[in-house]
C-alpha cells in the first residue's frame, strides 16, 4: 500500500534549511541638505537643487550626489552660483485685506499670492520692479487667517521662511485687536500667561490695553487662530485683528491691499 503524500509536498522529517536575512546597519551621519537647513544656509529643497547643480562644498570637496550623509560637524560652503541665486530671491510684504487666505485657496476665496500684482505694489524711486519671476516659488512665511488684516510676509528665499516660521524661530509678532466683551485683572494676567489650546500650555505673551476696546498682543508663537481662541478663554470676543509688526519689520504706511519688496536695510 503505498504512503500518503504529505502537505505541501514536503517528506516527513526532512527540515528546511533556515533563511538568513542580512540585516543592513542604519546609514550613519546626517543629509547634507538637512545640514544645510538647520544651519540656515537655504531650505532643504534649495539645497537638493543646488547639490545638483554642483554648487555645494563638504570640507572642500564638491558635492553631487543627493542624499549624501556626514558628519554633523563637516564644513559646508557654497558656490558662487547658489549665493547668486540667494541674491535674486525676493521678499514681498503685503497688507493683507480680510476675505483672502494666506496659503491655499479655500472654497469662495482666494488666496493671498493673488494680490502681487504689478498694479498692486507700492513703489517708492528706490524699489524694483516686480517681474513674473518673482512669482515662482513665492510662498506665505506664516499665516494671517482668514477674517484679519495686516502685514503677511511671502518669500522665495526658504532662509526666511526658516526664520521666521522655523521650529526653533524667536521672532516675535505684533497685533491690535479690537474687542468686546469684560476683562478683569484675572483675565488679563491669564492671557500674559496660563492658558492651554489643544491640550499645550501657550509660551508667554505679552498683552495690554491700548484703551477702552483694544488690546495689542505680542506673540512668540503662531497657533492656528491662536488670538480670538485665546479671547475666547477669557470671555472676550476678537471682533478686529491686525498684524502691524514681524520682528523688526513694521507694517507702517503700507495700504491695505497694496504690497512692496523688502528692503536691503531691513531685516526681521
Amino acid at each position: 500500500m503505498a504512503a500518503k503524500p504529505l502537505r505541501g509536498g514536503a517528506s516527513k522529517g526532512i527540515r528546511r534549511p533556515a533563511v538568513e536575512v542580512a540585516i543592513r546597519p542604519p546609514p550613519s551621519g546626517v543629509r547634507i541638505s538637512k545640514l544645510m537647513a538647520e544651519r540656515g544656509l537655504c531650505s532643504r529643497r534649495e539645497a537638493d537643487v543646488y547639490i545638483e547643480r554642483g554648487w555645494v562644498f563638504v570640507d572642500g570637496e564638491r558635492l553631487t550626489e543627493l542624499g549624501t550623509r556626514a558628519d554633523p560637524a563637516v564644513r559646508i560652503t557654497l558656490d558662487k552660483g547658489a549665493r547668486a541665486a540667494q541674491q535674486r530671491q525676493m521678499t514681498i510684504l503685503l497688507h493683507k485685506p480680510v476675505g483672502y487666505v494666506s496659503g491655499q485657496p479655500e472654497p469662495g476665496f482666494k488666496p493671498a499670492v493673488t494680490l502681487v500684482l504689478p498694479e498692486n505694489q507700492y513703489r517708492t524711486p528706490d524699489t524694483p520692479i516686480f517681474h513674473a519671476s518673482h512669482l515662482k516659488g513665492l510662498a506665505p512665511a506664516g499665516r494671517l487667517d482668514i477674517d484679519s488684516t495686516g502685514l503677511l510676509v511671502l518669500t522665495q528665499d526658504g532662509r526666511v521662511a526658516r526664520h521666521l516660521i522655523g521650529e526653533n524661530s524667536t521672532v516675535d509678532k505684533e497685533y491690535l485687536v479690537r474687542i468686546e466683551g469684560r476683562l478683569d485683572a484675572k483675565g488679563l494676567a491669564l492671557l500674559n500667561h496660563g492658558l492651554s489650546l489643544d491640550n499645550r500650555k501657550l509660551k508667554p505673551a505679552k498683552v495690554e490695553w491700548l484703551n477702552e476696546d483694544q488690546l495689542r498682543f505680542v506673540l512668540h508663537e503662531g497657533r492656528k487662530r491662536q488670538i480670538r481662541r485665546m479671547c475666547e478663554l477669557v470671555g472676550l470676543r476678537a471682533v478686529g485683528l491686525k498684524r502691524v509688526r514681524i520682528g523688526k519689520v513694521k507694517l507702517g504706511d503700507l495700504p491695505l491691499g497694496q504690497w512692496r519688496f523688502l528692503r536691503d536695510d531691513e531685516t526681521f
